[in-house]
């Protein structure tokens, strides 16, 4: 049996699968985010722990014989956090998530402070990366990074209270800016940039490789039966989905469509355009890397103004209304356009500052015209996505559509239309991260090898771009790009 443990922004999942892997049980604990100041996004990584912990009692409950025959745990993650800890393996302030934008200043002055660094780091210095969040907690809270001896990644935190050992891994070091991606080691120039060195970093494994054990003393509160439980190195979320739905070979790609929106595609050597924010990272596997474009808020966005209306349990239905309304091309084209930068933007404008707007409201607008504009603007957000991936001649031969919102047909169609690109939604795009973590647990106990694990899942439904909507879309697509560069001179004036 084996576990895997995806720590989201919104949720801690977690599943147990079989030899063969059959879904046998799963667990979801959500979680909330502090914003105390704007820009501001943190959470307690205790609370990540306790949700864990729920998980894997809800687990126990549903499937208790087979938990007790677990052979390994993989761990998927949301990436750049910064958990700071002291020397006792203590928590000393929240963590400081990826999509806190409070660092800018220390992100430019980190890029300028090495005339080398984006060739060292493969990626420009952002705000939601890890070390601008250090050096924010170096100048504003010298008596914490003080006191702080580790700087742990969200999944490794957990690695840590699974283990005790402090391990990281390829994929999500590269979210860092201290990683060496091409040579797959740490960097020091980069790491002494920040103010630390190795020793506050764990050792690095391949996603797929053994990285430590399970403690003995949870062997025991689990009630398990075997005295050896490898944790697998694991993945950063995005290339934990790609493991959990079979995108391992250069050229293959995943849109995935959650509380941020991910454009993910494999690649045989590390290739990079970081002047148009395309990070570049190493994949979970080894000898392969991977291209991202990522938007701050997907899903997200239209779950957010969901709330707003007071639908917040309700998107399904208020989806489906958005889809009657999208039936008259007319009211389409006359629909307002939404921006959804609600928490700044990275790919590819690199603005912390970017704001969410609606422009072209009028009086026969409501609250089903302004969802599909929320909808729209999403998908808007990967077409930058795709013409960014073109410029950079980087090989995409198929796309596979996962997340949360990939389980609305309506929202994969609308995106297929404005990349104008395939996207083949799989059978079990929801399970996500967490999949790809058991299945990382599998190969690092070495149950069977990659081609055997990492299979495609069957194709459920393949979403064409229809050319007649693209004339729709095409006229929108121009106004959101002009209206995101008006707002930025005026905001900048």
């Amino acid at each position: 049996m084996f576990l895997g443990f995806d720590i989201g922004t919104s949720s801690i999942k977690a599943l147990l699968v079989d030899g063969k892997q059959q879904l046998l049980a799963e667990s979801s604990v959500p979680l909330s985010i502090s914003r105390p100041y704007p820009l501001w996004s943190e959470q307690d990584p205790e609370a990540w722990w306790q949700a864990c912990l729920s998980a894997v009692n809800e687990i126990k409950k549903k499937a208790p014989s087979e938990f007790q025959r677990l052979k390994a745990i993989g761990l998927s993650g949301q990436q750049h956090g910064s958990v700071f800890l002291n020397e006792s393996g203590h928590v000393l302030r929240p963590a400081i998530l990826w999509n806190d934008g409070r660092c800018g200043k220390e992100a430019e002055e980190l890029q300028a402070s090495l005339p080398d660094f984006v060739d060292r780091a493969s990626n420009l210095s952002l705000v939601g990366f890890t070390a601008p969040k250090v050096l924010w907690v170096k100048r504003h809270e010298p008596e914490i990074f003080a006191r702080t001896k580790k700087i742990l990644l969200p999944k490794d935190f957990i690695r840590f209270k699974l283990s005790g050992d402090y391990v990281s891994e390829m994929s999500d070091a590269g979210g860092t800016l201290w990683h060496d991606i091409k040579n797959r080691r740490w960097d020091d120039v980069l790491l002494k940039a920040s103010g630390i060195d190795r020793s506050y970093v764990g050792r690095l494994v391949e996603g797929s490789d053994a990285s430590t054990h399970l403690s003995s003393a949870l062997i025991k509160d689990w009630d398990l039966h075997e005295t050896q439980i490898i944790i697998a190195g694991g993945a950063g979320d995005n290339a934990a989905a790609a493991v959990g739905i079979g995108a391992v070979n250069p050229g293959e790609g995943i849109l995935s469509l959650g509380t941020s929106g991910v454009l993910f595609v494999v690649t045989d050597h590390l290739q990079t355009n970081p002047k148009r924010v395309l990070n570049a990272m190493c994949h979970a596997l080894p000898h392969r890397w991977h291209v991202m474009g990522v938007t701050l808020s997907a899903a997200s966005a239209l779950s957010w103004f969901a709330s707003i209306l007071g639908r917040g349990h309700d998107v399904g239905k208020l989806i489906s209304e958005v889809e009657a309304f999208a039936h008259d091309a007319s009211r389409r084209a006359h629909a307002p356009i939404f921006i959804p930068y609600l928490t700044g933007e990275r790919t590819p404008h690199n603005d912390p500052e970017a704001h969410g707007i609606f422009s072209g409201l009028r009086a026969e607008h409501d609250a089903v015209a302004m969802a599909y504009a929320v909808m729209e603007g999403v998908g808007f957000c990967f077409a930058d996505h795709f013409d960014i991936l073109s410029d950079a001649g980087i090989t995409l031969n198929n796309c596979l559509l996962v997340g949360g919102g990939a389980r609305s047909d309506f929202w994969g169609q609308m995106l297929a239309d404005i990349v104008d690109f395939p996207l083949d939604l799989p059978e079990g795009a929801e399970l996500g991260g967490a999949f790809g973590a058991a299945r990382l647990a599998m190969l690092a106990a070495g149950h069977g090898t990659e081609s055997e694990i990492c299979y495609k899942p069957k194709l459920k439904t393949r979403f064409k771009p229809n050319q007649n909507q693209r004339e729709i879309l095409l006229p929108r697509l121009q106004r959101f790009r002009a209206l995101y560069h008006a707002e930025a001179a005026l905001r900048k004036s």
